[in-house]
């Protein structure tokens, strides 16, 4: 019984990945604008440069650059304390806004390739998936 069930499993995960693909990155930053728009605009704005002392900017951002995991993290589960952006000190709280791992995959792959922004990679599902809320700084 514990073989057909092993073997049950990884059919259906096969099957799974078969019916139901990775998005190309293209697809990916498509659906991730709709995300940005819906979710973060208000306060990164429809350019991307944030309110300087309030909103961190995403445009150009070395924040972003040198911490994607940390970013992917504060979106996965919200993000508090000080950061620094582009030399500019940030210290406020911004939400978990409830997103699943693919539309985090989505609203990175869109603000990594959005703005003059340049990310050779493709942030997946799979990588959101193990972001472990352990890496968020701390104060």
């Amino acid at each position: 019984m514990k073989h057909f069930l092993l073997l049950y499993g990884l059919s259906v995960g096969t099957f799974a990945a078969f019916i139901f693909p990775e998005k190309t990155k293209t697809e990916s930053i498509e659906a991730g604008a709709e995300i940005y728009q819906d979710f973060c605009v208000q306060c990164h704005l429809p350019t991307g440069v944030g309110v300087s002392g309030v909103f961190p900017p995403l445009k150009d951002s070395d924040f972003l650059r040198n911490n994607i995991d940390i970013s992917i993290a504060g979106l996965k589960y919200g993000l508090k304390g000080k950061i620094v952006v582009n030399d500019e000190e940030y210290n406020g709280i911004m939400a978990s806004q409830g997103l699943d791992n693919e539309e985090i995959a989505d609203v990175m792959n869109y603000i990594l390739n959005s703005w003059g922004n340049s990310y050779t990679g493709q942030i997946t599902t799979e990588q959101v998936e193990l972001i472990s809320e352990t890496i968020l700084p701390t104060e």
